[in-house]
């Protein structure tokens, strides 16, 4: 599935370096990676919760996740500092652009009533974050083997020094953003 990064180079690159009038090749922004992260409020009643996302994740990425922890103690939520509170995987390279074109083009269109990703969810320095309301999405999980309903936050992360050259990136390697 090196569809993406051959789309990159044929395409994508020549498209930006004649819109944003780039002298160099060096200068076209790329994805630098994509940041998948399930975060968990019930694993202090739920241990179990914890290996179930993690599992869900690693079927999903074809990558095993890290265990993230919480940096302080919130007493009003009852975590203490340390404990177990999520996930996280970082996919570069070829598992980042088979992620990418699997969220595009199989993943995002199985959401109900799905007319696009919202445009203004970019951070001022070219990275975009998206969330996800149900793992379900993804043709790998399997609707019997799935004890709860989670959300997933994604964060792709460019080289691209503003938002508007990072949404033509996205909007070239096939991102549905909703049209208004």
């Amino acid at each position: 599935m090196e569809i993406l990064r051959e789309q990159y180079n044929k395409e994508i690159v020549p498209a930006m370096m004649k819109k944003f009038n780039y002298k160099s090749i060096m200068e076209v922004p790329k994805l630098e990676k994509i940041v998948i992260n399930v975060g968990l409020g019930d694993t202090k009643d739920n241990p179990k919760a914890l290996d179930n996302a993690m599992n869900d994740i690693k079927i999903i990425t074809g990558q095993a996740p890290v265990v993230t922890r919480a940096k302080k103690a919130i007493a009003a939520f009852k975590i203490r500092e340390g404990i177990e509170m999520g996930c996280k995987v970082t996919l570069r390279g070829g598992k980042m652009y088979d992620f990418a074109y699997k969220l595009f083009n199989v993943a995002l269109p199985r959401v109900r009533d799905f007319r696009g990703v919202s445009k203004d969810s970019f951070d001022g320095r070219g990275n975009y974050s998206m969330g996800v309301k149900e793992q379900l999405i993804f043709p790998e999980i399997e609707y019997d083997k799935i004890d709860k309903i989670r959300g997933m936050d994604i964060i792709f992360v460019t080289t691209a020094k503003t938002d508007e050259e990072a949404r033509e990136l996205l909007g070239l390697l096939g991102m549905p953003f909703k049209t208004k």
